[in-house]
Formats: structure tokens, sequence, C-alpha cells
């Protein structure tokens, strides 16, 4: 590696080797060499002058690229998409007069693009699914383990560590619904010429509208996406980057969100992502065990989420038919944000694939506060045994007062049950309170909404993309 000159982090950090394939220049420059044959294939199929030779020779040299050429023609000509034409063209020379007949920049430029991120949401999509599978298997094995609920992160109902876990699930389950939406939309430009009149096919095959259609659709079906826009100007609508971008930004949203989850948890001490043997948490304090993983995820999460305005911003500056001031920021916005998502997913399977819970701190937690929360079901039962309700509420009401006086004030612990067993009029012993203070009878139906959920809604899921699944993740850093 060099260290005289910027690398991403993205490169050397965070995203997959996969990933960073799918958006390196020799896919681009691959993918192009494939526009163009399927291009001359479908001209060819509708009567123009071009020759099964010559389509042979240009699918000799379609993966064997001579970036050399190309190189040194873009510094004389300034031009990415015609340098590549002449590079062809030189390993092809009976073909070098059809490549790229009829076509402007964006027929292999926009066309590209969209491949490129159909390819890129094959991989974010595989990803999602095995964090799914891995949040599932988790929230089952924890369906019934009571744990402290919030409310504006204060203490409120019991829930389970395994119902918990269905409500990040959940939000990933939209996310991947909206991913699926998103990928079944995405359609080709199609061949539309320079202002996307296709006026150039019109010379070429003279008028003749069956036959433009015909190459156009011969074209998306030789590169596997057999939709393409209805209408354009020189590009596809940017709206769709925009659209793309959203689609990220709400995984990210997600993962944000699990992540702070996490490290609050981590901070009571119920819960903690995976922590290597050898592990340094701290330069300083060699005791710590930082969140790390979970703070990244919340970090490139931020990057996402803001990324999406550089295509929001892009598709509300195409001046009428195009501008180029959408070529350079898009370059940028639009492979980082798919590498940002990358790495997020690779550190969301790590993370999940060894989740760890502490339950007697989970217990704890929960018994310093159930007495509070199971002051209704003690009056009850008090009442029950003759208990006057109005006095006994008034009673309970002051003696959890003075107990959460106790507790933040002196720093003490919760003793309302001390209280409760210490006045007669209650007529409960220690033993029948202890009873009543059962956390897994303060839960409501989180065990069964879990099964539901995961029966109902995410099992149907992972049974049909079964293959996908079982994937690890090893983290660089």
């Amino acid at each position: 590696m060099s260290h005289d000159r910027y690398i991403s982090p993205f490169e050397t950090r965070y995203a997959s080797k996969e990933m960073q394939y799918i958006f390196s220049e020799d896919n681009k420059f691959k993918t192009w060499r494939r526009l163009w044959i399927a291009l001359a294939k479908a001209e060819k199929a509708q009567g123009l002058n071009i020759t099964q030779e010559q389509i042979d020779e240009l699918e000799k040299y379609k993966d064997d690229i001579n970036y050399d050429v190309a190189v040194a023609r873009e510094k004389e000509c300034r031009h990415d998409v015609m340098s590549h034409v002449y590079a062809y063209g030189v390993q092809c020379p009976g073909a070098k007069g059809i490549i790229h007949l009829g076509a402007t920049s964006c027929y292999v430029g926009d066309n590209t693009d969209i491949l490129v991120m159909k390819e890129a949401l094959e991989v974010v999509r595989r990803k999602l699914l095995n964090v799914m599978a891995l949040l599932a298997k988790f929230a089952r094995e924890y369906k019934d383990m009571p744990a402290l609920a919030y409310t504006h992160l204060q203490p409120a109902q019991l829930t389970t560590v395994g119902k918990r876990a269905t409500l990040w699930l959940h939000e990933l389950y939209l996310d991947y619904e909206e991913l699926c939406r998103r990928m079944e939309s995405l359609a080709l430009l199609g061949s539309k010429g320079t202002t996307g009149t296709q006026a150039s096919f019109v010379e070429l095959f003279e008028g003749d509208g069956a036959k433009i259609k015909a190459v156009e659709q011969a074209i998306a079906e030789e590169m596997g996406l057999p939709r393409v826009v209805p209408v354009s100007g020189q590009t596809y609508s940017r709206k769709v980057d925009y659209n793309v971008l959203s689609t990220l930004s709400g995984i990210a949203q997600s993962a944000m969100k699990f992540g702070n989850d996490l490290r609050l948890l981590a901070n009571f001490k119920e819960m903690e992502e995976p922590f290597e043997k050898n592990q340094i948490g701290s330069s300083a304090m060699p005791y710590k065990r930082n969140p790390m993983r979970c703070e990244r995820i919340c970090a490139l999460a931020r990057y996402v989420m803001v990324d999406v305005l550089n295509p929001a911003f892009t598709a509300g500056t195409q001046w009428f038919e195009r501008t180029l001031d959408d070529s350079a920021n898009k370059r940028v916005a639009v492979a980082e944000a798919f590498l940002a998502t990358d790495a997020i997913l690779n550190i969301l399977i790590n993370v999940c694939d060894g989740l760890v819970v502490y339950p007697k701190v989970v217990r704890a937690r929960i018994m310093a506060e159930l007495p509070f929360m199971a002051s209704e079901n003690i009056m009850m039962s008090a009442v029950k045994k003759g208990g006057d309700r109005q006095e006994l509420h008034e009673k309970i009401r002051v003696y959890a007062q003075q107990a959460a006086k106790v507790v933040k004030e002196e720093g003490g612990k919760n003793d309302l049950i001390e209280r409760i067993c210490a006045d007669e009029s209650f007529g409960l012993n220690a033993e029948e309170i202890e009873a009543i203070l059962r956390p897994e009878d303060f839960t409501g139906r989180s065990a069964e909404q879990v099964e539901e959920f995961l029966t109902d809604i995410i099992e149907p899921i992972l049974k049909e993309n079964e293959k996908l699944l079982g994937e690890k993740a090893e983290l660089s850093v």
C-alpha cells in the first residue's frame, strides 16, 4: 500500500473486495464493451450492415481491455468514452467502424450505471438477509427472557430480550421490502440518443420506429434487465439515483438505531457486541470494553444518510435534456453510498453473529424497578384480603415516593417491598409479595409476538432465500 497519497478508508478498512470490484473501473469498462456488443447484435438483427465476423471480433476482446491505449488516447481527446471506443477499435480493426454506431456517451455511461447499481443492490440484499437471519435466531432464543423496556429512556413496562430484537428486525424487514421494490423498478436508459429523441437511429433505420424499438428491447434483454425507461432526455432521470440512495439510507437508519440501542445496553451491562480475546478497548484504560463496532456502524450510517442529499441536488439541477454537473458528483456519491452500506452490513453480520447477553444483570435491573411497576398488582392482592383500596393506594403512593428518594438521593436500594411488608394494613408477607414480583408475568404477549412475527413474516423470506444465508464477515479493524 502506498503511504504518500490519499487512499479511501473504504478500500483499506471498511468495504468488501466484492463491493469494491462492482464499482471498479474494470467492471465499468467491461460492461461498456458488453453494451457495445449488444448494440451491434441488435442492429445486425434489424438489418444494418454488420457482420457476424465483426461481432465475433468484439466478443474476443470483451474482457481484454487495452488500458494503456485508452489512457494515452484520453490524454489527447479528453473524453473517456471515445478513448475506449478508440482502444477497442485498435484491438478489433475489422469492427472498428461499427463500434458505438448511432449511440451517444450516455448509452454506455448511463446503462452501465444502472447495471452496476443492480449488481450492488443484489449484494446489499444478500447481506441484509444474513443480518435478518441472525437477528431472527437471536430473537427466538431470547423470546422469553424478561427485560426492562424504556420510553423516554426511562424504565417502563417489561418486554423481553427477544421482543426487543424483533424491533430491530422489523425495521430491517421494512428496508428489505423497500429494497426489493427498488430493484424491481430499475430500468435501463436504452438507446435514446443525444437528447432522448433517437434521431440518430431514425437516420440509421430510415425512420422505421418498429426496428428502433426492437433494437432497444434486444439490448435490454441481452443485458439481463428487460425494462427500459419510456422517455428520457440524454440521461435516465437522476431521481433514480436519489431513490436508490434513499433505500440505502433506510438501511443506514435502521442500522444506526440498532447500534445506538446496543451501545446503551452495553452501558447498562445487559448486552454487548462480541469482544475479541486480544482486543484493546482503550489506550489509557485497560478495563474498558468499548462498543467500537456499533460506534462504527453509527458513524458510517450518518455518512450514508447525509450522502443522499447529493443525488437530490443533482436531480434538481438537471437543466432540460441534461447538464454535466451531475458527472463528478455522481461518480463519488453513488459509489461511496454503496461502499458505506456494504461496510455497515459487514459489521452488522459480525456483531449479530456473536451478541452477548448477561442474564443476571438483566434480571437485577428488572428487580430494582419491578416493585414500582408491580404496585398495582400488590395493591389488588391486598384488596382481595379485605384491605381498603383508596387507603392502600395512597399508602403505596407515599411509600413509592419514599423508596424513590432512597434510591435517587441516598444511593440506596429500592426498599418499597420492605415498607409494604412492615405495614399490617396490606396483610401481605414477603413470600406473598415475591410471588407477585415474577418478571415473567409482566411481559404481556412478548414471546407470542416474537413467534408470530418470525413465523408469519420473517421465516418465509429466509426460507425462500436460504441458499444465500450463512455468510460470515471478517472485519479489517
